[in-house]
């Protein structure tokens, strides 16, 4: 197993794939579906077929960080069947294909047959951004208007799949899109999963700090495909603009694929009638 610090290193797929799974995150299927169904709409519109295992839940990493293992297992091992095609393995957030790439192996370490299940999965997963970029070439027309945003990428996804480079390209494939940089774009923005719940103080100045820095790009709206991390963004700003009194949000964020898709002419699923 390789050692996560080298999942900057970006992987190729050998030939394009006529299918992929897609792995949703407990996250996007509860909170942002919208940003889900976008990210399968810009994979369809490449000529890939999309397969979503129905009984995928969580990727486990909560409770892998927080300090529970037997229950991390119990959910790794829940979903190893989910994929039994040779295909690609998609995922729409840097830090949950983290987890699959690098960490489901360790969780079924004991076990050398769920180990190697574990191991051809992890090798077969990519990041939603890495994907379009490096396996899909994706490059089409910005047909949207002239506009400044600003990238937020979670810690531990640009750690372990690098996803602050392919974030990047992607949006300066975009001809009308100036990405500005902030201040503190490699700091965590105080989600951590359950660390935001237990450490609610902490959490709130961590994010405080990085609603700062994002606003003084004066970006018109961040950007992220990490979903956790972009709630607790524009939550965050948004409390702010109640307590300030503003009715237009001061940093609107949006997800990644969405923000794809409305710039390559097509209709966004929040937007679609």
């Amino acid at each position: 197993m390789s050692n996560p610090s080298q999942g900057v290193s970006m992987r190729t797929y050998p030939l394009r794939p006529e299918a992929v799974y897609f792995y949703a995150t407990c996250l996007v299927d509860m909170f942002v579906p919208e940003a889900g169904m976008d990210a399968i709409t810009l994979l369809e519109r490449e000529g890939v077929r999309v397969i979503f295992p129905e009984n995928q839940t969580c990727c486990g990493q909560p409770a892998f960080t927080t300090g529970f293992p037997a229950e991390a297992r119990q959910v790794v091992e829940s979903q190893l069947d989910l994929f039994p095609g040779d295909y690609p393995i998609v995922v729409p957030s840097g830090s949950c294909g983290g987890m699959i790439r690098w960490h489901w192996e360790k969780v079924v370490g004991d076990d050398p047959v769920l180990m190697a299940r574990a191991a051809s999965i992890g090798a077969r997963t990519y990041e939603l951004a890495e994907f379009l970029l490096h396996v899909l070439g994706f490059s089409r027309p910005d047909t949207g208007p002239g506009t400044t945003v600003t990238l937020h990428t979670s810690c531990s996804a640009r750690r372990e799949m690098g996803t602050h480079l392919v974030g990047r390209e992607l949006l300066a494939r975009l001809t009308n899109v100036q990405l500005v940089h902030h201040d503190h774009e490699s700091e965590c923005c105080g989600f951590g999963g359950t660390f935001s719940l237990k450490h609610p103080d902490v959490s709130m100045a961590m994010v405080s700090d990085k609603v700062a820095s994002l606003k003084a790009t004066g970006a018109g709206q961040v950007i992220t495909a990490d979903c956790g991390c972009m709630l607790n963004i524009t939550q965050r700003a948004a409390r702010e603009d109640l307590e300030a009194g503003r009715s237009v949000p001061s940093l609107p964020g949006e997800h990644l694929a969405t923000f794809l898709l409305r710039r390559t002419g097509g209709k966004p699923m929040g937007e679609r009638s």
